[in-house]
C-alpha cells in the first residue's frame, strides 16, 4: 500500500470516528466506507485500536507542524503562546472532524486511558506548557496552573469549534458568522487579560 493510499484510509476513518466515535465506530464499517473486506484493512492496519492511533497520530503531527513554526518565531513568550492558541483555533474551525474527534477522544477515552499506549496530545500540550511557564505572569504560579491556564484556553478554542452547526441552528446564519468574525479578537482578549500582572 503506497504513503497516500494509506492516508486516504486515515482520513476516511477519521471521518467515520469524528461523526460515531471510537467505540460506535466498527472496522466492518470503516472497510466498507473504503470499499475493502474487513480482513483486508485488519491486515493494513491490524488492529481497530492501531487505526485510530494512527487517526490521533495524524491530528497530532498537524497541531505539533502548526506549534513549532510558532515556537521558532523570534517573539515574546506573551506573542507566541497568544499565537499558538489561535493556530489551534484555526486548525479546528478548519477541520471539523479533527475537533469533533478530540472532543469525542476526551469523552470516551475513560474505559482506554488505563491501557493507553500512547498519549498523542501530551508534546503538543506541553509545548503550550512550557510556552505558559516562560511567562512571569504564569511561571510563578507553578506548573499545575501553567496547564489549568492553557485547558481553559484550548477549551474555549475548542468548545466554540466543535459548537459552530448549533449556535447557526439557535441563532441563524447571520449572527453565526458575524460571531466567527469577532471570536479570535475574543480570544487574543482572554489571553491578555489573564497574562497582565496582577
Amino acid at each position: 500500500m503506497t504513503t497516500s493510499t494509506r492516508q486516504q484510509f486515515v482520513l476516511q476513518a477519521k471521518k467515520l470516528f469524528a461523526q460515531r466515535g471510537f467505540y460506535g465506530t466498527s472496522i466492518a464499517t470503516i472497510a466498507n466506507a473504503l470499499g475493502l473486506t474487513k480482513q483486508a484493512l485488519l491486515h493494513y492496519f491490524g488492529s481497530k485500536e492501531k487505526l485510530y492511533g494512527e487517526v490521533l497520530l495524524q491530528i497530532s503531527s498537524g497541531l505539533l507542524t502548526e506549534s513549532e513554526r510558532t515556537l521558532k518565531a523570534d517573539h515574546q513568550a506573551t506573542e507566541r503562546l497568544s499565537d499558538l492558541v489561535i493556530a489551534h483555533y484555526h486548525l479546528l474551525m478548519n477541520d471539523d472532524d479533527s475537533a469533533r474527534l478530540i472532543m469525542r477522544e476526551l469523552l470516551d477515552n475513560e474505559q482506554r486511558a488505563e491501557k493507553a499506549g500512547s498519549w498523542y496530545l501530551a508534546s503538543y500540550l506541553n509545548a503550550l506548557v512550557d510556552t505558559a511557564m516562560e511567562i512571569e505572569t504564569i511561571k510563578h504560579l507553578g506548573r499545575a496552573q501553567a496547564l489549568a491556564f492553557i485547558y481553559q484556553l484550548l477549551g474555549a478554542a475548542h468548545y466554540f469549534a466543535v459548537s459552530q452547526p448549533t449556535l447557526e441552528q439557535i441563532f441563524g446564519r447571520a449572527l453565526s458568522k458575524q460571531t466567527r468574525a469577532g471570536y479570535e479578537r475574543e480570544l487574543r482578549n482572554l489571553i491578555s487579560g489573564r497574562l497582565r500582572p496582577m
